[in-house]
């Protein structure tokens, strides 16, 4: 299986990270993919357009049954789901929350997921609205490598450089 990560940096040698408290993740700390170019695209452009420099989307390998594989603790969300909404809610809200998954994968809350959890965080939404606005939304997929142990199953083919334009074409 083909694997993205977007960034300004070409990453052939993935680390797990422990992000900026800046920012919200939705999985924890870790080295993040996902099965969709257009989305590594969006990550790269994001940190392009906050730094001003290039990005790079960075063409990993995976094997194809990696959310099967026996020796990994996997934790998997096909949806947007009360697991999965109690789940980034934590890692979002909770600054010293941890799990033990060395693999998450599951939908990327994008802008207007982030909208939706904003509505859900300060009670303006239940449960239960939240979970069936998140159904609406076209949600892509995510994979967080949470361990040395499951960055082993990555292979860098390649990096793919996305020049940055700054605005108003110079």
């Amino acid at each position: 299986m083909k694997l993205y990560h977007g960034s300004i940096a070409i990453v052939n040698v993935p680390q797990i990270l422990t992000p900026d408290p800046k920012r919200t993740v939705d999985f924890g700390r870790g080295f993040y993919t996902t099965t969709d170019l257009g989305q590594a695209s969006r990550w790269a452009k994001i940190r392009q357009n906050q730094n001003q420099q290039s990005g790079f989307v960075s063409v990993f390998e995976a094997p194809d049954n990696l959310l099967q594989t026996p020796e990994l603790k996997i934790l998997k969300f096909g949806s947007a789901s009360r697991e999965w909404l109690d789940f980034v809610m934590q890692n979002r809200n909770t600054p010293d929350f941890k799990h033990d998954y060395d693999l998450v994968a599951g939908p990327v809350a994008n802008d207007r997921v982030y909208t939706t959890l904003a509505l859900y965080e300060s009670e303006l939404l239940d449960v239960a609205e939240t979970i069936n606005r998140l159904k609406t939304c076209k949600l892509v997929n995510q994979v967080l490598f949470h361990s040395a142990k499951s960055l082993r199953y990555l292979t860098f083919v390649e990096a793919k450089d996305l020049p940055f334009i700054k605005a108003g074409g110079g």
